[in-house]
């Protein structure tokens, strides 16, 4: 793309509404991740802790009771609703500068103030205390930041907190974007120009990226330093999210040897140490952070380092999601073992009703026994995984230079960095399918026990095959 074009588009398309346009793609799919995995039988409600009450906030999850949590259907229309509400105000914005620049260079910086009305309309209404304009959407979206922002260093880190700090980290740019043009926009600087940075102010930029990393990784420290947390876990997350302070600053530091690389024999940047640092840091942080997606985030096998030991198969047992998606408890008191009390067997069942009476109706799509690398239990097709670690691969290698200040921050190439912005946001929306997906298996399994069988002939059971524990080999 020429100079004269990317100028144009800059006059037509200035970075204030490219930023209001990724912003309206999240909503969008936020709206989608809540409409969908409610079309494939997740019960994302209950799994995120998506209360209606948007006050009850130090409640642990496990013991909300079902009544405190909205419909699906109820969630993901409104947030339908506040994207169309954005999209059209923003659209509206956009239309309003257009007709006033035409594209026209000279007047693109006098009609500045029309997309910084916007955004201040935009946080004024999300900060407005008056019953208006989704007003319990907007409760719940700053009680999200502000459970973020100042977690309790005792307390519990919600799941949805952590969905929510994931999916700002998707945003990290978008963020420095809109910090880069309040600062195009002060007087003497121009929205077609970036501005000059010098002294401590060339790390203000960085540092606005780095923000949403620091804030997920301080969540993983809590969790880590927690009374009752006894795994390393996250400790390791938290690593992940430490990678991608070096590719930041390393990238800013960039423009340090600018000059140095201007003045040299071989201007090619690859001879200095600091760029080789920084592609260091980018390949380990692209790389571990996509085995920590594959391997944790979503519990596939594919790249488990410790590998299941072979051992004897074991007769099926009944499917933990099988019985928590039933209608009716699949295991009667006939079912359980003789020598036990018909205490124990009526605590059984009424534990299985309250089960499922709070969870949501069965899924349409469940594959019991998947291929080799995914897991026993998956809720999506079983051809959907492997495209989907390979997407996020690739996406995933991209990541850093997305993060990359050095090169953004330059005019040739701005679009591009656009569109790979727009290919982090659709690599966060498929990661947010597999990782409630997976959240809610664990859940499943942790809270439903697995009672001996005495006939497996019964009809209309699902059944898995399961490898034989420690415990069990050794009797």
């Amino acid at each position: 793309m020429s100079d004269s074009d990317e100028i144009y588009l800059h006059a037509s398309f200035p970075i204030p509404y490219r930023a209001l346009t990724l912003l309206s793609l999240g909503i969008l799919g936020w709206a989608t991740n809540v409409h969908g995995l409610h079309k494939f039988g997740v019960d994302v409600v209950s799994t995120m802790d998506l209360r209606a009450d948007a006050s009850a906030r130090s409640i642990p999850t496990h013991n909300l009771a079902a009544g405190h949590h909205p419909k699906p259907v109820t969630v993901y229309r409104t947030i339908y609703s506040i994207f169309s509400s954005f999209s059209i105000f923003s659209f509206l914005s956009w239309c309003l500068y257009r007709m006033n620049t035409r594209g026209d260079r000279t007047l693109v910086d006098y009609y500045g103030y029309i997309p910084v009305i916007t955004v201040l309309a935009i946080l004024l209404v999300l900060v407005c205390p008056y019953n208006v304009m989704f007003k319990e959407e907007r409760d719940r979206f700053l009680l999200s930041i502000r459970r973020c922002v100042f977690p309790p260093t005792g307390g519990p880190i919600y799941f949805s907190d952590v969905i929510f700090a994931d999916i700002g980290t998707s945003f990290a740019k978008v963020f420095g974007e809109l910090w880069l043009s309040l600062w195009m926009l002060k007087p003497g600087n121009s929205i077609l120009v970036p501005p000059v940075e010098d002294g401590l102010s060339r790390w203000v930029f960085p540092t606005v990226l780095a923000i949403p990393f620091f804030l997920r990784f301080r969540q993983c420290v809590i969790e880590y330093t927690a009374p009752s947390n006894t795994s390393q876990r996250p400790l390791y997350n938290a690593l992940k999210y430490a990678t991608s302070f070096p590719v930041i600053f390393l990238s800013a530091a960039q423009r340090f040897i600018a000059s140095d690389i201007k003045h040299a024999a071989d201007p090619w940047p690859g001879e200095h140490y600091l760029f080789r640092l920084w592609l260091l840091a980018a390949i380990v942080n692209s790389l571990y952070s996509f085995w920590w997606d594959v391997t944790n985030d979503w519990g596939l096998e594919l790249l488990k380092i410790d590998s299941p030991r072979k051992s004897p198969r074991q007769p099926p047992r009944q499917l933990v999601l099988g019985r928590l998606y039933s209608g009716t408890p699949l295991i009667s008191r006939s079912s359980l073992s003789l020598d036990s009390s018909s205490s124990d067997e009526a605590h059984v069942t009424a534990h299985e009703a309250r089960a499922s009476a709070r969870v949501s109706p069965p899924p349409k799509l469940r594959y019991r026994q998947s291929c080799t690398g995914l897991r026993p239990v998956v809720m999506y097709p079983r051809a959907v995984y492997p495209v989907l670690i390979f997407l996020n691969l690739f996406l995933r290698m991209t990541w850093s230079v997305k993060l990359s200040t050095h090169v953004a921050s330059t005019r040739d190439g701005t679009f591009g960095f656009f569109w790979l912005e727009v290919a982090e946001i659709f690599r966060r929306w498929l990661w947010v399918f597999v990782r409630v997906e997976w959240e809610m298996i664990k859940r499943a399994q942790e809270k439903l026990p697995t009672y001996p069988l005495q006939d497996s002939t019964e009809d209309g059971l699902d059944y898995e095959m399961v490898p034989a524990t420690p415990e069990m080999a050794q009797t």
